[in-house]
């Protein structure tokens, strides 16, 4: 269970049949490690993200809030298996079940390919993606459902997404940057995330963040399937994660394995409680 928020299956056992109903946010683990092309270990993803939480202290001092207090709720796992066109339907099918029961649906990953069924379930209008590749390939090695190919087929695949930003990125190839270079796709690099204007892109439109922990500089994040140095600085990844919280309707930490001593678990989750200290102070006070 995600430290401070209750655990769905156990509040389903004593009975308690508000749990959901009265959930402002629901953690769904998804550790999907199918197409990962260098270091594998999403699969430890979920795991990891909840353990490295367990030291937080519950009371955020910026926003004068307790997580606990917040109506997080943990779904727990779903289970992953190879066959996935079929699992991302049943994950989306999972998330969508939180988006109709008007919560925030927050996603812990897993390779990245897991944010299309996030995406699917939320139906926003804008995409946010911090990430340090492009992701936008037509496919990997003949598998258009790769980790490496996700947003593009986030905005060939969902309908109601208008336009994609992608923060921190700085590895793509050719046709990826050819295919950034169209209407529908923003690219920021690292050095110019401090000058990104969040409410040029997000106010007004319904958005889903999606953070791949390697948009980092592997300094900080090593734990992750592909490195990719020069990248961003955790004040830098939190800057955008509250940034983008009040709008966002769907989040979702991804990436994250268990080759390192929890860096990248502990970015990871401390982003996910920034992202939901944010949303709260703005939408729910």
């Amino acid at each position: 269970m995600f430290p401070g928020a209750t655990d769905e299956h156990e509040a389903a056992d004593t009975a308690d049949t508000s749990a959901r109903a009265d959930a402002n946010f629901v953690v769904v683990g998804a550790p999907l490690d199918v197409s990962t092309t260098f270091q594998p270990g999403t699969r430890f993803g979920p795991r990891q993200l909840r353990t490295f939480a367990e030291p937080f202290d519950d009371y955020d001092h910026r926003t004068d809030q307790y997580f606990s207090d917040l109506g997080v709720l943990d779904h727990g796992d779903v289970r992953a298996w190879d066959d996935v066109p079929a699992y991302l339907e049943w994950l989306e099918g999972t998330l969508r079940d939180i988006v109709w029961d008007d919560a925030v649906p927050l996603t812990l990953g897993g390779e990245h390919t897991v944010s299309l069924a996030g995406v699917r379930a939320v139906e926003p209008e804008v995409v946010v993606s911090l990430d340090a590749h492009l992701d936008l390939r037509a496919d990997y090695d003949g598998n258009p459902l790769s980790h490496a190919s996700v947003m593009r087929r986030v905005l060939e695949d969902v309908d109601s997404v208008e336009e994609l930003v992608v923060l921190g990125a700085r590895a793509g190839s050719e046709a990826e940057w050819d295919r950034a270079a169209e209407d529908d796709v923003t690219v920021v690099p690292p050095e110019s995330i401090a000058d990104w204007d969040t409410t040029e892109w997000v106010d007004g439109r319904e958005t889903y963040l999606s953070v791949d922990i390697d948009a980092a500089d592997p300094g900080y994040a090593p734990g992750t399937g592909t490195t990719e140095p020069f990248g961003l600085e955790p004040r830098e990844l939190r800057d955008v994660v509250r940034a983008v919280a009040p709008q966002a309707t769907g989040f979702d930490i991804v990436e994250v394995n268990d080759r390192d001593d929890g860096q990248a678990a502990s970015l990871g989750a401390k982003l996910l409680r920034e992202f939901v200290y944010e949303h709260a102070a703005e939408r729910l006070s």
